[in-house]
């Protein structure tokens, strides 16, 4: 079974992007488009990793996190913010939330997998 990853982002162009990256990389991928879908399609799901953008709809990144953190089974799931934000201050307010890592956009696939790679281990 390949390891499944949820993307949470609102830019379709972003998810599709991130979700061609991973899935040639041997990952499953779970798309949603704002923080409030992610947490329903995390219900029930078996996700090994999260990767969200921070500023979206509906509810935002660090709001997820803190959702996502809240849950029993997901208390320790690596969660990467990938996002344009690059100040310190909100890579702070990240990792307080319960942020493993941080990806700024745009990335290089390569860096991507890498960290996926680095986080969760192989396939």
């Amino acid at each position: 079974m390949p390891k499944v990853i949820m993307t949470a982002d609102d830019s379709a162009s972003v998810r599709q992007m991130v979700s061609f990256t991973l899935k040639d990389a041997g990952y499953g991928v779970v798309e949603a488009r704002d923080g409030r879908d992610a947490l329903s399609k995390l219900n029930g799901a078996s996700v090994n990793m999260l990767i969200t953008d921070l500023n979206m709809p509906n509810m935002d990144g660090i709001e997820l996190i803190k959702q996502v953190r809240s849950q029993q089974q997901f208390k320790f799931i690596p969660i990467i913010m990938l996002t344009t934000e690059s100040q310190a201050e909100m890579k702070q307010k990240g990792k307080a939330a319960g942020a493993t890592g941080w990806i700024v956009k745009p990335f290089k696939p390569e860096q991507l997998v890498a960290v996926v790679k680095k986080v969760l281990g192989g396939n």
